[in-house]
């Protein structure tokens, strides 16, 4: 199964939903997750006072992870996970090593 991740620097799940510019995608299967795509977005959070729901970008990006079952990010706010959720995509929030985490999420899934 395939699952994005929001990551800073390709090691650890440590990058908010908002803030990212690109989505590792990982496909995991057993023990093992190996990364198979990156796909890049326009960052959410623009800082744009009179947008605060940018439903447009909520809906490019669930795009973006059309094929993913899940997405996983270190921080989410409560109106864009439920718009991600909408549109399709389990959404988990968590920090930590990319691998071995998601072997874990795999296993629940």
């Amino acid at each position: 199964m395939l699952i994005a991740v929001a990551s800073k620097d390709g090691k650890e799940i440590d990058q908010h939903f908002g803030h990212a510019e690109r989505f590792l995608i990982y496909d995991v299967a057993g023990n093992e997750a190996k990364l198979v795509d990156e796909k890049k977005v326009e960052r959410y959070c623009s800082m744009d006072q009179d947008h605060p729901m940018r439903a447009h970008l909520l809906s490019a990006i669930a795009e973006a992870l059309v094929d993913c079952r899940a997405m996983v990010c270190a921080q989410i706010g409560q109106a864009p996970q439920m718009e991600m959720e909408r549109l399709g995509l389990d959404v988990f929030v968590t920090e930590g090593p990319i691998k071995p985490t998601l072997v874990e999420l795999g296993k629940m899934l």
